[in-house]
């Protein structure tokens, strides 16, 4: 299922995809800090993570997408679902460092707010580093409270 917004295009990501993953984003230190996710040390991790996409993707409605500019088709990160059961489900993104401050988060995490929606999910949830503020109000902005005050980890969306 492929999602086109104003200035991005979603879609699933596949085994192809390994070497610009890799290089985009997912081996960065500074992009990954705050993710719970370890940085990949080598393009092996991608394709790990790729094959599990793949298989969230047979199990699911909905997994990983990739985010690209519409404009040029350039790699800008990940979001998507992950599915807990058929009504509860994770979401989150990462974008690369070029792609920050220009609202392409708040916008890809909008269009997984509705394919959550649309699949079923009533109840959608995010985790977010205390220390990670910008992060924090892309997930305000799209309507996710604060679930755990004294930690500021855990923020919240019910999916209607």
């Amino acid at each position: 299922m492929q999602i086109e917004t104003a200035r991005l295009t979603l879609r699933q990501p596949g085994i192809d995809d390994a070497a610009a993953i890799f290089e985009r984003y997912a081996s960065d230190p500074e992009v990954t800090r705050f993710l719970g996710w370890p940085r990949h040390r080598m393009v092996e991790d991608t394709r790990a993570f790729l094959r599990f996409s793949a298989e969230e993707w047979k199990r699911w409605p909905a997994g990983p997408y990739l985010i690209l500019s519409r404009a040029d088709g350039l790699l800008l990160g990940s979001t998507g679902l992950g599915f807990q059961t058929s009504q509860e489900a994770v979401t989150g993104y990462v974008l690369s460092e070029d792609a920050w401050g220009r609202g392409y988060a708040t916008e890809a995490l909008a269009a997984v707010i509705e394919v959550a929606s649309s699949t079923g999910v009533v109840r959608l949830s995010a985790l977010c580093h205390p220390e990670h503020s910008a992060s924090r109000r892309v997930l305000e902005k799209n309507g996710f409270v604060l679930d755990d005050p004294p930690t500021r980890r855990a923020l919240l969306r019910t999916a209607a």
